[in-house]
Protein backbone atom coordinates (compact mmCIF):
# COMPACT_ATOMS: atom_id res chain seq x y z
CA UNK A 1 0.00 0.00 0.00
CA UNK A 2 1.73 3.47 -0.70
CA UNK A 3 0.89 6.38 1.35
CA UNK A 4 1.79 10.44 0.46
CA UNK A 5 2.17 13.44 2.50
CA UNK A 6 3.24 17.07 1.17
CA UNK A 7 4.08 20.01 2.65
CA UNK A 8 5.50 23.64 1.58
CA UNK A 9 6.82 26.73 3.36
CA UNK A 10 7.86 30.12 2.02
CA UNK A 11 11.26 30.16 4.33
CA UNK A 12 12.13 32.44 6.37
CA UNK A 13 13.78 34.73 3.81
CA UNK A 14 11.63 35.35 0.45
CA UNK A 15 7.93 36.93 0.37
CA UNK A 16 6.65 34.46 -2.53
CA UNK A 17 6.43 31.18 -2.25
CA UNK A 18 7.57 29.60 -6.00
CA UNK A 19 7.51 26.11 -4.56
CA UNK A 20 4.58 24.01 -5.77
CA UNK A 21 3.89 20.43 -5.02
CA UNK A 22 0.91 17.70 -5.79
CA UNK A 23 0.21 14.40 -5.05
CA UNK A 24 -2.25 11.97 -6.16
CA UNK A 25 -2.39 8.48 -4.06
CA UNK A 26 -3.77 6.51 -7.07
CA UNK A 27 -4.70 6.97 -10.25
CA UNK A 28 -5.30 3.60 -11.93
CA UNK A 29 -2.93 1.84 -9.35
CA UNK A 30 -0.37 4.45 -9.38
CA UNK A 31 0.61 7.00 -7.03
CA UNK A 32 1.72 10.68 -8.27
CA UNK A 33 4.21 13.40 -6.55
CA UNK A 34 5.07 16.39 -8.62
CA UNK A 35 7.12 19.09 -7.45
CA UNK A 36 8.22 22.35 -8.93
CA UNK A 37 10.65 24.89 -7.32
CA UNK A 38 10.04 28.21 -10.05
CA UNK A 39 12.64 31.07 -11.07
CA UNK A 40 12.35 34.63 -12.27
CA UNK A 41 11.27 37.83 -11.16
CA UNK A 42 7.85 39.50 -11.27
CA UNK A 43 6.25 35.84 -9.49
CA UNK A 44 7.42 34.54 -12.63
CA UNK A 45 8.58 31.75 -10.56
CA UNK A 46 5.74 31.06 -9.01
CA UNK A 47 3.65 31.12 -12.56
CA UNK A 48 6.34 28.74 -14.35
CA UNK A 49 6.01 25.96 -11.10
CA UNK A 50 2.47 26.27 -11.02
CA UNK A 51 1.87 25.89 -14.70
CA UNK A 52 4.51 22.66 -14.60
CA UNK A 53 2.46 21.22 -12.03
CA UNK A 54 -1.01 21.56 -13.47
CA UNK A 55 -0.04 20.34 -17.23
CA UNK A 56 2.19 17.52 -15.92
CA UNK A 57 -1.04 16.57 -13.41
CA UNK A 58 -3.67 16.31 -15.82
CA UNK A 59 -1.81 14.75 -18.68
CA UNK A 60 -1.11 11.87 -16.57
CA UNK A 61 -4.84 11.41 -15.61
CA UNK A 62 -4.74 9.33 -18.93
CA UNK A 63 -2.34 6.70 -17.62
CA UNK A 64 -4.28 3.07 -17.56
CA UNK A 65 -4.20 0.34 -15.04
CA UNK A 66 -2.79 -1.41 -17.88
CA UNK A 67 0.06 0.93 -18.78
CA UNK A 68 3.34 -0.65 -18.79
CA UNK A 69 6.63 0.51 -16.95
CA UNK A 70 7.50 2.21 -20.45
CA UNK A 71 4.15 3.41 -21.31
CA UNK A 72 4.45 5.00 -18.06
CA UNK A 73 7.70 6.88 -19.21
CA UNK A 74 6.76 7.34 -22.66
CA UNK A 75 3.76 9.10 -20.95
CA UNK A 76 5.76 11.39 -18.33
CA UNK A 77 8.27 12.33 -21.10
CA UNK A 78 5.50 13.55 -23.06
CA UNK A 79 3.78 15.65 -20.29
CA UNK A 80 6.91 17.15 -19.04
CA UNK A 81 7.59 18.19 -22.74
CA UNK A 82 4.47 19.74 -22.80
CA UNK A 83 4.72 21.91 -19.88
CA UNK A 84 8.11 22.83 -21.28
CA UNK A 85 6.65 23.88 -24.40
CA UNK A 86 3.69 25.97 -22.74
CA UNK A 87 5.82 27.77 -20.44
CA UNK A 88 8.00 28.72 -22.94
CA UNK A 89 5.09 30.45 -25.25
CA UNK A 90 3.54 32.28 -22.02
CA UNK A 91 6.86 33.55 -21.41
CA UNK A 92 7.90 34.36 -24.26
CA UNK A 93 4.68 36.29 -25.29
CA UNK A 94 4.96 38.33 -22.28
CA UNK A 95 7.77 40.85 -21.39
CA UNK A 96 8.03 40.36 -17.93
CA UNK A 97 7.82 37.06 -17.84
CA UNK A 98 11.01 36.56 -20.20
CA UNK A 99 13.48 34.12 -18.91
CA UNK A 100 10.89 32.40 -16.42
CA UNK A 101 11.70 28.74 -15.53
CA UNK A 102 11.46 26.01 -13.40
CA UNK A 103 12.82 22.78 -11.66
CA UNK A 104 10.18 19.83 -12.24
CA UNK A 105 10.82 16.58 -10.32
CA UNK A 106 7.61 13.88 -10.92
CA UNK A 107 7.65 10.15 -9.34
CA UNK A 108 5.15 7.29 -10.44
CA UNK A 109 5.45 4.54 -8.22
CA UNK A 110 3.45 1.23 -7.84
CA UNK A 111 4.36 -1.09 -5.04
CA UNK A 112 6.79 -2.67 -7.69
CA UNK A 113 8.15 -0.05 -9.69
CA UNK A 114 8.67 3.60 -9.31
CA UNK A 115 9.40 6.09 -12.70
CA UNK A 116 10.83 9.67 -11.83
CA UNK A 117 11.27 12.41 -14.43
CA UNK A 118 13.16 15.15 -13.61
CA UNK A 119 14.94 18.74 -14.80
CA UNK A 120 16.83 21.03 -12.91
CA UNK A 121 18.11 20.87 -8.75
CA UNK A 122 15.15 19.30 -7.24
CA UNK A 123 15.98 15.48 -5.83
CA UNK A 124 14.38 12.33 -5.23
CA UNK A 125 16.04 10.37 -2.96
CA UNK A 126 15.18 6.30 -1.66
CA UNK A 127 15.40 6.20 2.40
CA UNK A 128 15.09 2.38 3.75
CA UNK A 129 16.94 0.57 5.99
CA UNK A 130 20.75 0.06 3.79
CA UNK A 131 20.09 4.02 3.94
CA UNK A 132 19.93 7.37 1.95
CA UNK A 133 20.73 7.16 -2.51
CA UNK A 134 19.96 10.35 -4.07
CA UNK A 135 18.12 9.03 -7.21
CA UNK A 136 18.66 12.39 -9.41
CA UNK A 137 21.56 14.14 -10.51
CA UNK A 138 21.60 17.88 -10.10
CA UNK A 139 21.08 19.65 -13.69
CA UNK A 140 23.57 22.86 -11.98
CA UNK A 141 26.73 24.18 -12.39
CA UNK A 142 27.79 23.33 -9.38
CA UNK A 143 27.36 20.05 -10.21
CA UNK A 144 29.39 19.83 -13.18
CA UNK A 145 32.09 21.45 -11.12
CA UNK A 146 32.52 18.72 -8.70
CA UNK A 147 31.72 16.11 -11.64
CA UNK A 148 35.22 17.60 -13.33
CA UNK A 149 37.20 17.58 -9.99
CA UNK A 150 37.23 21.54 -9.94
CA UNK A 151 35.07 21.82 -6.49
CA UNK A 152 34.67 19.54 -3.83
CA UNK A 153 31.19 18.45 -2.56
CA UNK A 154 31.89 20.28 0.40
CA UNK A 155 32.30 23.39 -1.13
CA UNK A 156 30.15 22.85 -3.68
CA UNK A 157 27.14 23.72 -0.78
CA UNK A 158 28.21 26.84 -0.60
CA UNK A 159 29.84 28.24 -3.60
CA UNK A 160 28.37 31.64 -4.78
CA UNK A 161 26.91 30.47 -8.07
CA UNK A 162 25.34 27.46 -6.31
CA UNK A 163 21.48 28.64 -7.57
CA UNK A 164 22.63 28.57 -11.63
CA UNK A 165 20.87 25.77 -13.30
CA UNK A 166 22.33 23.96 -16.80
CA UNK A 167 18.94 22.76 -17.33
CA UNK A 168 15.09 24.17 -16.31
CA UNK A 169 11.99 23.88 -17.76
CA UNK A 170 10.44 26.77 -19.58
CA UNK A 171 13.39 28.46 -20.89
CA UNK A 172 14.47 27.13 -23.81
CA UNK A 173 12.18 26.04 -26.64
CA UNK A 174 12.87 21.74 -26.45
CA UNK A 175 14.13 20.70 -23.04
CA UNK A 176 16.40 16.94 -22.18
CA UNK A 177 14.48 15.35 -19.74
CA UNK A 178 16.50 12.57 -17.67
CA UNK A 179 13.38 9.81 -16.92
CA UNK A 180 14.59 6.26 -15.06
CA UNK A 181 12.93 3.47 -13.80
CA UNK A 182 13.40 1.63 -10.64
CA UNK A 183 12.43 -1.51 -8.28
CA UNK A 184 11.47 -0.71 -4.97
CA UNK A 185 10.45 -2.56 -1.55
CA UNK A 186 8.20 -2.71 1.07
CA UNK A 187 9.48 -0.34 3.85
CA UNK A 188 11.21 1.83 1.10
CA UNK A 189 9.86 5.61 1.31
CA UNK A 190 10.93 8.18 -1.58
CA UNK A 191 11.59 12.03 -0.58
CA UNK A 192 10.82 14.59 -3.56
CA UNK A 193 12.55 18.23 -1.82
CA UNK A 194 13.54 21.50 -3.54
CA UNK A 195 17.00 22.94 -2.60
CA UNK A 196 15.53 24.39 0.00
CA UNK A 197 15.38 21.09 2.02
CA UNK A 198 18.84 19.84 0.25
CA UNK A 199 20.96 22.73 0.58
CA UNK A 200 20.52 22.78 4.10
CA UNK A 201 20.33 19.82 5.78
CA UNK A 202 22.44 16.75 4.91
CA UNK A 203 21.39 13.67 3.65
CA UNK A 204 21.59 11.82 7.42
CA UNK A 205 19.39 14.40 8.34
CA UNK A 206 16.98 14.01 6.22
CA UNK A 207 16.75 10.48 6.43
CA UNK A 208 16.54 10.19 10.20
CA UNK A 209 13.36 11.14 10.51
CA UNK A 210 12.10 8.35 8.21
CA UNK A 211 14.33 5.98 9.86
CA UNK A 212 13.23 6.29 13.29
CA UNK A 213 9.16 6.32 11.62
CA UNK A 214 8.98 9.43 13.97
CA UNK A 215 5.42 9.83 13.60
CA UNK A 216 2.98 9.88 10.51
CA UNK A 217 4.07 11.07 7.41
CA UNK A 218 2.40 14.65 7.64
CA UNK A 219 4.84 14.88 10.61
CA UNK A 220 7.64 13.44 9.20
CA UNK A 221 7.27 16.18 6.57
CA UNK A 222 6.85 18.67 9.40
CA UNK A 223 9.60 17.71 10.98
CA UNK A 224 11.92 18.48 7.90
CA UNK A 225 10.58 21.26 7.05
CA UNK A 226 11.35 22.64 10.73
CA UNK A 227 14.53 21.98 10.16
CA UNK A 228 15.50 23.60 7.02
CA UNK A 229 13.69 26.19 8.88
CA UNK A 230 16.11 25.96 12.12
CA UNK A 231 19.03 26.02 9.76
CA UNK A 232 18.27 29.35 7.92
CA UNK A 233 15.39 28.68 6.00
CA UNK A 234 16.82 31.36 3.41
CA UNK A 235 15.01 29.78 0.85
CA UNK A 236 11.49 28.40 0.04
CA UNK A 237 10.75 24.47 1.26
CA UNK A 238 9.50 21.59 0.13
CA UNK A 239 9.08 17.91 1.12
CA UNK A 240 6.96 15.00 -0.71
CA UNK A 241 7.28 12.01 0.81
CA UNK A 242 6.01 8.45 -1.26
CA UNK A 243 5.97 5.66 1.07
CA UNK A 244 5.53 1.73 0.16
CA UNK A 245 3.92 0.68 3.16
CA UNK A 246 4.03 -2.83 4.73
CA UNK A 247 1.09 -4.48 6.04
CA UNK A 248 2.14 -4.52 9.49
CA UNK A 249 3.04 -0.87 9.12
CA UNK A 250 -0.27 0.02 7.89
CA UNK A 251 -1.93 -2.39 10.76
CA UNK A 252 0.12 -0.76 13.78
CA UNK A 253 -1.13 2.59 11.80
CA UNK A 254 -4.64 1.70 11.91
CA UNK A 255 -4.40 1.01 15.47
CA UNK A 256 -2.75 3.93 16.60
CA UNK A 257 -5.79 6.10 14.47
CA UNK A 258 -8.51 4.16 16.17
CA UNK A 259 -6.77 5.34 19.53
CA UNK A 260 -7.05 8.90 18.83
Amino acid sequence: MLKTAALTDVGRVRLVNEDRAVVQEDINGVALAILADGMGGHQAGDIASQMAVDIIHEQLQTLTAEATVLERKSCLKDAVELANEKIFEFASQRENYHGMGTTVVVAMADEDTVVIGHVGDSRVYRINQSGIEQLTEDHSLVNVLVKSGQITREEAGHHPRRNVLTRALGTESTIEIDIQDLTWQQGDTLLLCSDGLSSLISSEQIAAPIHQAAGSLEEIAQQLVNEALTAGGDDNVTVVLVSNESDTKKAADDVHDEKR
